[in-house]
């Protein structure tokens, strides 16, 4: 069709676009709910915070004088003036990993925290790419040693005691095309790309001495023979562990020799290769088997497997299963679980059973629960990787991963050791924990000089946080009437005495 000629307009043009009229960012709006309309206004500026408790954990920060002293020693350099500060980044990194972040882009859900910064010490919550940016200054060598002093450090007075040392491996998978992200060990997704991750702990108090991130094919246990002497030779000779322990993964020659060598004590398990499940057939029909506690039998005898240079002590364990016993299966690669159930005729019987091999001469008693504890570990790595930061903050580079595998550890000692002010003979994790003794709304308040912090908990046993928190205040209270007298050492001494009665027996 031809184009109408335009029209000429006499007089005002009238728009059909009438443009929607603005409301002010201040302004409130209405929400109509089930007990009624209500009026919703924001309010960007006030001093408040969902993280209401954390003043708490704060002081405890700075009477033992960790974090700044974490902060003195950081390799942390920015160039431009520009930059955010030094504490600002490592603050905010710390900050997001106690309030449960497991992403960098998390970082951004906190820089609304209108109290918590300037009792931390800060100038202001930094964005995530600062934080990024921070992470690649002290990537390397320098970075590496920087958290493997402080993670020693804050746990350095009570290595004086007699303590086991636990060493494991975990693994972290991946779904990106990270430095390291190659297929290994991988039970719960194989064929998925991982990084292994090599962890010493103490033994039963769930605190971590290091943690290294090596890429998905290096999970076997010679990859944690340079970081477990490397920790050995910081700590001193005269703060070695009483026992190192581990599972099959480290039951191998080259580690058993090299404890042999340095006079450290071991307990390991043993993979079930032939010439063990010979012994144990041939065990299994002799009568000198010996209580080992919790319906575990034990019975030692000598062996030399293939590889090994000598003889050593094997402790042969059983256990007999009652009831039913339920078979399933998975293989194939199929998701539907295949369900049998195994019957066992009159006169039959099943039996549980494995191999330690071990340098103690203690009796066969005490080896069923000395390696049941060490199971205690395998809650630590569940702990860290599905309610704190270890199963995230992945980066390209592996070097940032592994700083912040250690950072995150970190932070998991220092709220450790604060949790057990709070409660002494257990240890609660994080997942029931930091929702009670964290988070709460706080609102700040200033008059005359005195600031107030006003707390609103909406948990269920808030009442018990509150009485925790006392007993915790008036702890700090009387640390504070001499700490003048006292180094930052010397009070780090003192917290630990108190947050660790259960493990030293009440000794100072």
């Amino acid at each position: 069709w031809p184009m109408a000629p335009p029209m000429t307009h006499i007089g005002p043009t009238l728009s059909v676009d009438r443009p929607a009229v603005e409301v002010p960012a201040e302004a409130g709006v209405i929400a109509d709910t089930y007990g009624g309309r209500v009026h919703v206004e924001w309010d960007p500026s006030a001093a408040v915070t969902p993280l209401g408790q954390l003043p708490f954990f704060t002081e405890f920060l700075k009477q033992s004088g960790l974090f700044d002293a974490w902060v003195a020693d950081s390799p942390l350099r920015f160039v431009s003036p520009n930059a955010p500060r030094k504490r600002d980044v490592l603050r905010t990194v710390l900050l997001g990993v106690l309030a449960g972040c497991w992403r960098y882009a998390h970082l951004t859900a906190l820089r609304g925290d209108g109290v918590n910064p300037p009792l931390l010490g800060m100038t202001k919550v930094v964005s995530e790419d600062a934080v990024r940016r921070g992470l690649k200054t002290m990537r390397g060598v320098a970075g590496d040693d920087w958290m493997r002093r402080h993670l020693v450090h804050c746990v350095r007075p009570l290595l004086g005691e007699p303590w086991i040392l636990d060493v494991d491996t975990t693994v972290k998978p991946l779904y990106g095309r990270q430095e390291g992200a190659e297929v290994g060990y991988n039970p719960h997704k194989q064929g998925r790309p991982s990084h292994s991750l090599h962890t010493y702990l103490m033994a039963n108090v769930r605190l971590v001495l290091d943690v290294e991130v090596r890429s998905g094919k290096e999970h076997a246990s010679k990859h944690s023979q340079e970081g477990l002497w490397r920790l050995l030779a910081s700590i001193g000779r005269e703060n070695w562990p009483s026992l190192v322990r581990g599972d099959t993964n480290f039951g191998t020659e080259p580690v058993m020799m090299r404890c042999e060598q340095e006079g450290l004590p071991y307990l390991f398990r043993l993979r079930l290769t032939a010439k063990v499940k010979r012994e144990l057939g041939r065990a299994m029909s002799t009568s000198d088997w010996m209580e080992a506690g919790h319906g575990w039998q034990g019975q030692q005898t000598q062996l030399r497997l293939h590889g090994w240079g000598r003889s050593r002590r094997v402790i042969l364990l059983r256990r007999r299963l009652r009831g039913s016993v339920a078979v399933t299966d998975r293989r194939g690669g199929s998701h539907q679980l295949a369900l049998s159930f195994a019957e066992v005729e009159t006169g039959q019987e099943l039996w549980e059973y494995g191999a330690l091999v071990t340098s103690l001469t203690e009796e066969i008693v005490t080896f069923g629960q000395l390696y049941r504890d060490r199971g205690d570990c395998e809650n630590a790595f569940d702990e860290l990787k599905n309610q704190w930061g270890w199963g995230g903050f992945t980066t390209r580079d592996l070097g940032r991963c592994r700083l912040m595998a250690r950072i995150v550890a970190l932070a998991y000692n220092w709220w450790t050791l604060f949790g057990r002010l709070a409660d002494p003979d257990h240890h609660r994790e994080a997942i029931t924990r930091r929702p009670l003794m964290m988070h709460a709304i706080a609102r700040r308040t200033e008059h005359a000089g005195r600031t107030t912090l006003t707390i609103t908990s909406t948990h269920g046993d808030h009442d018990e946080a509150r009485t925790a928190y006392r007993r915790i205040a008036a702890f700090f209270a009387t640390l504070r009437s001499t700490a003048e007298q006292l180094k930052p050492i010397d009070r780090l001494y003192r917290i630990l005495s108190e947050a660790m009665k259960k493990f030293l027996r009440g000794r100072q």
